[in-house]
């Protein structure tokens, strides 16, 4: 066989993007072509990874945060040799494939993360090397540097002209995260044109600013000057980098090369013909001549990497076994053994103890118990610990050197903070939480989102959860969010009423690995509800009778958080014939079997009342026709709580003229 030129490798990438986009007559050829020479040097030269173990634990991360140009990370990965065969290319964006409009993580095998939303996919792979850092300091011994691996990141005009790139590319600056590598697709071309007129910026100059080597002017259709590229980001160990690559959208094609027009939309027959005239590709469609193919295939060098990664492991677990043990639970996920009956054994304790404290507090107080359990617990705050009580007496800034670092000031980035959390977690090794008010889970929402699609491990903290935060006002004060977020697919939502109940959702969003958790809490203390054992027990199922009409419910009253203390006043006032119904988390009693839903709501009873410091619509499905709602559909207003309350109608004899009302 001949050797292929670069470009022949290249090129290998192109037709793919090219032949498969016109297979679907949809999709972004455009990107691909323009970052194929880009990419052949880095995957050929220097990533490193293994197509037979997509999740070794030392590999390189690539994320492709212009996530459009999807085909070129599916091209890379074929071939590479990921499980990944021309039958899936050939079936691109179609239903069921595992190549889908864009990457996704839980389809396709050696995708890291789901990009598509622009600017995320950097601030996942912040987190990405975030991680790396922090697991380096932890496990890392002299001789025995066994996490030692890169971030790769593309990424287009698209992603930098998004806020959320601005929050993240200034961390990764703060914390000199110098085997972070993106390379910038500066092409000036976006959907609606040149650049010239929107994205205008020094974009060089701002990444200085933040604290990035910066690679100015790189051609990036030019092999050799990508290789020097890198290769001197390789030697920038104290910064992260930003290679600056000039780039053509669309390379190749005779007409449509640097224009909008390559950007979305297959090429069409006439100009696919004419592409593989003018770059001397004469093969058909899916086609990969055998030594090109041979040339990408990465199998046995990836293979032969890891194994001598594992040799390294080795003698690792012979000189630490304890850290050795401790590393290989956390990159397969595992809890400790005695998590879960340590934990059961302090919300006991509790529920003994009986506190009367804000559930924000009850918050900080489960950190306090259950992060020296869980060395992976690695927290974070946007620029509001101290009102979100999420520090504890072993937090660690990770912008130290310190082993046992565990703790990310994130500053005013609610947006950026909670991507970078997904990133932690997609990297492996760290379960994260962060924080903010609950109003401001709109700056933080899209990310959360991605959480819930991608099956992150993320939980995410709100505080000030109603009017009842007082004096801030509407601006602060939450009332369409805890339906926004439970309408998210797969997304967890908690809220509490008291102490026992917030322990609880700290342990299931613990637990829960196959998707993140938003825990919400009070900013104003909660009452303390007594239970049985059985009744603490059912809490984890998300609804649960907290207090029983005396035989058959002849009226259900549902709470959440602050609102079930008013919900067990009412009912002592209403008599004998009412159910208290707790349901800290709807998303949770949702998954429940339909004996339990039937036996904690029984249809029969058709008299139910709704009582939440949010809008009412959400629970329609739970009243019925027949039911009520005492909620808020307003925004709120300035004043102390024990003030709001009562003029927003939530009192003890609003809930009783209610439920006496229901026919």
């Amino acid at each position: 066989m001949t050797t292929p030129s670069r470009r022949d490798l290249a090129n290998a990438i192109r037709f793919l993007a090219i032949d498969a986009v016109q297979a679907a007559n949809s999709g972004h050829p455009g990107m691909p072509m323009g970052m194929a020479d880009i990419a052949e040097v880095l995957w050929n030269d220097f990533h490193r990874h293994n197509p037979g173990n997509p999740a070794w634990a030392n590999r390189d991360r690539f994320v492709l945060s212009n996530g459009h140009g999807s085909m070129l990370q599916y091209a890379l990965l074929h071939l590479a040799g990921y499980d990944l065969p021309i039958e899936e290319l050939k079936n691109f964006r179609q239903l069921g494939s595992r190549t889908p409009g864009h990457p996704e993580n839980f389809m396709t095998s050696g995708v890291e993360t789901t990009t598509g939303p622009l600017g995320q996919g950097i601030a996942n792979a912040v987190g990405m090397a975030l991680a790396e850092k922090v697991l380096a300091q932890r496990f890392n011994r002299p001789g025995f540097e066994i996490v030692d691996h890169r971030t790769w990141v593309f990424l287009g005009d698209g992603c930098l002209m998004e806020g959320i790139s601005h929050e993240v590319a200034s961390l990764a600056g703060t914390w000199g995260l110098g085997k972070l590598v993106a390379f910038w697709d500066d092409n000036h071309i976006s959907i609606d044109g040149n650049t010239d007129g929107w994205f205008t910026d020094d974009t060089p100059a701002r990444f200085e600013a933040y604290g990035w080597n910066v690679i100015r002017g790189v051609d990036g259709h030019d092999a050799d000057a990508i290789k020097a590229a890198i290769g001197s980001a390789i030697a920038s160990n104290d910064k992260p980098t930003l290679v600056c690559c000039r780039t053509t959208i669309g390379f190749g094609s005779p007409n449509k090369a640097g224009k909008e027009s390559s950007h979305g939309a297959a090429l069409g027959p006439d100009e696919v013909k004419l592409t593989r005239e003018a770059l001397g590709w004469s093969h058909d469609a899916f086609v990969v001549p055998q030594d090109i193919a041979a040339a990408w295939d990465a199998r046995t060098s990836g293979a032969e990497a890891e194994q001598a990664w594992n040799g390294l492991f080795d003698g690792y677990a012979a000189a630490h076994p304890e850290l050795a043990s401790e590393f290989s639970r956390r990159m397969n996920r595992e809890l400790p053994a005695d998590f879960v009956a340590q934990a059961d054994a302090w919300i006991a304790k509790l529920q003994a103890d009986g506190p009367v404290i804000a559930s924000r507090k009850a918050s900080q107080n489960a950190i306090e118990a259950f992060a020296p359990l869980l060395p992976e617990l690695v927290g974070g705050s946007a620029d509001l610990a101290h009102s979100n009580l999420t520090l504890w007496k072993g937090s660690t800034s990770v912008a130290t050197d310190a082993a046992d670092a565990n703790y990310v000031y994130y500053g005013v980035r609610e947006f950026g903070m909670t991507a970078i959390s997904n990133g932690l977690n997609l990297h492996g090794g760290f379960i994260p939480y962060d924080a903010t008010f609950l109003v401001f889970s709109d700056y933080a929402r899209n990310a959360v989102r991605m959480s819930a699609l991608m099956g992150a491990h993320a939980i995410h903290v709100y505080t000030h959860d109603s009017i009842g935060l007082g004096e801030d006002g509407p601006t602060h004060q939450p009332v369409e969010h805890l339906a926004s977020l439970r309408y998210i697919p797969d997304n967890d939502v908690w809220r509490p009423c008291d102490a026992v109940e917030s322990a609880v959702s700290w342990k299931a969003a613990i637990t829960r690995t196959d998707g993140p958790s938003c825990l919400v809490f009070s900013r104003q203390n909660l009452d303390h509800q007594p239970r049985s054992d059985a009744q603490v027990a059912a809490i984890a199922r998300g609804g649960y009778v907290l207090k029983d009409a005396a035989g058959t419910p002849e009226i259900i009253l549902i709470a959440t958080g602050s609102e079930v203390g008013l919900a067990m006043q009412a009912a002592e006032k209403l008599g004998d014939g009412v159910r208290v119904v707790s349901m800290p988390s709807t998303d949770v009693f949702e998954r429940q079997d339909a004996a339990y839903r039937e036996s904690v709501l029984p249809k029969a009873c058709r008299k139910r009342v709704a009582i939440e410091a949010g809008v009412t619509g959400f629970w329609g499905s739970y009243v019925g026709l027949d039911g009520a709602v005492v909620g808020i559909d307003s925004f709120g207003a300035s004043a102390p709580a024990g003030k709001l309350f009562p003029e927003f109608g939530f009192t003890v004899e609003r809930i009783v003229e209610v439920a006496k009302s229901l026919g």
